[in-house]
């Protein structure tokens, strides 16, 4: 029997809300017309009957008074299409396979070319393939958010209120170092003899060089600036590439014999600490990692969505109980110029209607999170809110967790600090390729771990809102960092902490073509909650 029929009849046993025994789901599909049987047998189906049975199935489709289904009208038909997210649904030939898992970060087999070993709901399962029912506890789930700052926006973009919220950046940052170096403000460095060793705590305030290639970076605290000279044929000298204007680091050293300069001996980030031990979850459970969905797109991936989908409908899936969605769910109006050229929905609220279609396409026993990107009808500025009230209620299948840009979210005991990306931007054009490159995101999220702030440098391609609190500031080192914006897949580890960008559901468009990127396309990593493992799927 093809797979499509059975799938269909389990879709459409879903979507009214009820589980199905697999005998049954095998009767329905092998009706004249299916869809219309399905509807009958739901129809005669006892008002506190969840599961449809194949006693039911069998008498109510062999009743001789009932009239025989008929075809569906066209308004049924419309409800099967709006149901599968406007797309078809993925025959077997186009489910996900097996893993091909090396190094904890590799793609799967060609879909193309693989069979799936199951195709599952709540309840019952087609025939002919391997039998599964998804059971998913979800009293076992446990999920809480932190650092958002939806509904707590005060700033009004006053100038008073950008001294303040970089105010708390350096006090915040600062507390993480003063325990590591013997820090003196600035004015109390001027009165200190020439000579003396010493240490400041600083905001990075301007960087140049001399005439003799050294170099000397100016710190700014709440006192004043002072500068700090690194020359050149220090070893460690290198770490000049890696600075940002306005990140807040530590330097040691000796003054001056004036006590004008303070002479580097070193320099300190303040960093994730080499001891830090993740947590992870009690139980195994595992969560999917995406983002950059971009629906609305001419480019959006909708059939590897769907194959997405089906694949989370199915036993090797059994364990993803979570989705967190990093950004981007639509590809949004206005964004950069001539954009409407580009877009298959030119609506921006029937962009979110279209993704809420898809998003029903997920088994409905799923936790999702969602998080704001550039691309989202959210302020640019960051830390980004997340979306209003006449979005969530558009956006409201599976009654998702939807949170600002960044926000910590706490999964079974695993805190995973979700950001959409935009600076990555920034580090790539500032650091060096070897720190920060977009065919190896994971390196730039790295450098933002160290600085332990998701957006360290203000101006260039960053948008700051100016908030009480610097909501960019790391304060608690994550177990997991989850990014998404540059469309390219990076797993990596930094001082054991876990390094997932997650790459995109759209195909290369115009701009990325002029800049040879060549994007990630339907990648899903999948994150072990009780080990931190990822395994990545690919669904093109």
């Amino acid at each position: 029997m093809p797979l499509e029929e059975p799938v269909r009849v389990v879709r459409r046993l879903t979507s009214r809300g009820y589980n199905a025994e697999r005998e049954a789901v095998t009767l329905l599909a092998d009706a004249p017309d299916s869809d219309a049987a399905v509807d009958t047998v739901v129809d005669a189906a006892p008002d506190d009957v969840l599961t449809i049975t194949t006693t039911l199935v069998h008498d109510t489709l062999d009743d001789p008074d009932r009239t025989a289904p008929g075809q569906p009208d066209a308004d049924e038909a419309d409800i099967d299409e709006a149901d599968a997210g406007g797309a078809a649904v993925a025959s077997a030939s186009d489910s996900a396979a097996d893993t091909a898992s090396s190094g904890g970060a590799d793609s799967i087999a060609n879909p193309e070319s693989a069979v799936p070993d199951a195709v599952e709901t709540k309840g019952g399962v087609a025939d002919g393939i391997e039998a599964f029912e998804r059971r998913v506890d979800e009293t076992l789930h446990d999920l809480a958010i932190g650092n958002d700052v939806t509904g707590q926006s005060t700033g009004t973009g006053e100038y008073d209120e950008f001294v303040t919220v970089f105010r708390d950046r350096y006090e915040r940052l600062s507390k993480k170092l003063r325990g590591r170096v013997n820090h003196r403000p600035t004015n109390a460095l001027e009165s200190m003899p020439g000579g003396s060793d010493a240490a400041i705590v600083g905001m990075v305030d301007d960087i140049r060089s001399t005439k003799s290639g050294h170099w000397i970076v100016d710190l700014e605290d709440t006192n004043g600036t002072f500068p700090a000279l690194i020359m050149k044929d220090r070893e460690w000298s290198s770490v000049v590439d890696e600075l940002l204007m306005d990140e807040v680091i530590a330097v040691e050293g000796s003054l001056s014999n004036d006590g004008g300069i303070l002479f580097a001996d070193s320099v300190h980030f303040p960093d994730v600490p080499r001891t830090y031990r993740p947590s992870t979850a009690d139980r195994h459970v595992q969560a999917a990692l995406i983002s950059d969905v971009h629906v609305g797109s001419q480019e959006f991936e909708a059939e590897a969505w769907s194959v997405f989908a089906d694949w989370l409908h199915t036993e090797e899936a059994e364990h993803v109980e979570y989705l967190l969605v990093g950004g981007d769910m639509v590809e949004g109006v206005g964004v950069y110029p001539n954009q409407d050229e580009e877009l298959d929905i030119v609506d921006i609220y029937e962009q979110y209607e279209q993704f809420a279609e898809y998003l029903k396409e997920i088994p409905g026993d799923m936790e999702v999170v969602m998080i704001p990107g550039n691309h989202d009808a959210v302020r640019l500025a960051e830390p980004q809110p997340g979306f209003d009230e006449e979005l969530r209620d558009i956006m409201s299948a599976h009654d998702a967790h939807i949170t600002g840009n960044p926000s910590t979210v706490n999964v079974e005991g695993v805190d995973i600090l979700m950001y959409h990306g935009v600076s990555i931007d920034e580090m790539v054009a500032e650091l060096p390729d070897d720190k920060a490159s977009y065919d190896r995101p994971h390196d730039a999220m790295a450098q933002l771990l160290k600085k332990r702030h998701v957006a360290p440098q203000y101006g260039g391609h960053m948008r700051i809102a100016p908030e009480e609190k610097d909501y960019l500031v790391i304060d608690d080192v994550p177990d997991v960092f989850h990014t998404g914006h540059v469309h390219k897949l990076g797993v990596g580890e930094y001082h054991n902490v876990r390094l997932i960008n997650s790459g995109c559901w759209q195909a290369q468009t115009e701009f990325q073509k002029s800049v040879n990127i060549q994007p990630d396309v339907a990648t899903a990593p999948i994150l072990d909650l009780d080990t931190l493992d990822v395994t990545v799927r690919t669904f093109r």
